[in-house]
């Protein structure tokens, strides 16, 4: 059971989700001290941060992941490549992910495991059912790596964590992540990767918004700061049982909506369409890594979050839509 005066460690404190998380754990009463590791020059001071030191390592340098998680009480798991080539996300999120898993497993301090994995780890199935419980398998789907890859670091973490360890292990499922400092899904419209000059050009002038198919789908989006809320909970909660949570912002928001707000102009097709070029993709024998997420239009992901609720005691303070107008906003 865990006290007062935690140290919680923290990998990928620099990234979308991780200032957010590293502000809300400096706002928990029980946190003394907080550890962040990442590859990138960073200054906790520059955030305003009192209990944060921080320390420059890869995941993928178990000697630094050991020297980390030894000084911890929680560790908080962060560090993950989401818009990258396959083959750099797999090096990262896979072998570094592992890193983390064992080093804290084999370590004598920490008491408790938070992960943030994803809605993506169970796959996008036909046969999913709607809405998405924490009880539906993590298959992932081999043809989106992001997917088939956070599903991979589950099972890696069932392998070394086991049925019957002491460590406490929370396991965060987030749909979709966004806001004003978790841009990628904006930065996955191919248009938002033209030139500024242009990108006002386009936003200035509907006509030229680019055109998109749009498959009717509803999405899920969470805050990164809710996500970020989920997270310390997880880290400090005295009540709440370990597990799996899945966590969402309250509503949802059509695939054409997003697009609107985006910079772009849906245009309804049918979703026989979506599901064909997914497929037809899946049979390529090269894709580019970003054409993969394709994929996630072809069905439904839509996750039911009463556990967060009743059992964790979380709640979103955006609904799906305030986190779509907060990130268009960033724009």
């Amino acid at each position: 059971m865990l006290g007062m005066g935690l140290t919680v460690a923290v990998t990928g404190p620099t990234g979308e989700i991780g200032v957010s998380a590293v502000a809300a754990l400096e706002n928990e009463p029980s946190v003394q001290r907080i550890l962040g590791m990442a590859r990138r020059p960073f200054d906790p001071a520059a955030h305003g941060w009192r209990k944060t030191s921080y320390r420059r390592g890869d995941i993928l340098d178990r000697a630094a992941v050991d020297d980390l998680v030894a000084e911890a009480d929680v560790v908080v798991h962060l560090a993950f490549v989401v818009l990258g080539s396959r083959a750099e996300s797999e090096r990262v999120n896979l072998a570094g992910t592992r890193n983390v898993f064992e080093a804290t497993s084999a370590a004598q301090r920490p008491k408790r495991l938070v992960y943030t994995s994803s809605v993506a780890a169970y796959g996008y199935h036909a046969d999913n059912p709607v809405p998405l419980t924490e009880d539906v398998p993590t298959r992932g789907s081999d043809e989106h790596y992001y997917s088939q890859q956070k599903a991979a670091c589950e099972a890696a973490l069932h392998d070394v964590t086991g049925d019957d360890t002491d460590l406490e292990v929370y396991l965060l499922r987030p749909c979709i992540v966004a806001g004003p400092r978790a841009t990628a899904l904006a930065d996955a419209m191919p248009w938002n990767k033209l030139p500024a000059t242009l990108q006002s050009v386009t936003r200035a002038v509907p006509i030229l918004k680019p055109l998109v198919p749009d498959p009717g789908r509803t999405l899920q989006l969470v805050h990164h700061d809710d996500v970020a809320n989920a997270i310390a909970l997880a880290a400090t909660t005295t009540t709440a049982p370990s597990g799996a949570y899945n966590i969402a912002g309250d509503g949802d928001v059509s695939f054409g909506e997003v697009v609107s707000a985006l910079g772009g102009r849906p245009v309804p097709v049918p979703e026989i369409s979506v599901a064909a070029a997914s497929a037809m993709l899946a049979r390529l024998p090269f894709v580019p890594s970003t054409a993969e997420w394709l994929h996630i239009g072809r069905t439904s992901m839509v996750m039911d979050i009463d556990r967060a609720h009743d059992v964790l005691g979380w709640r979103a303070k955006y609904t799906a839509r305030q986190t779509l107008d907060d990130l268009a906003g960033a724009r």
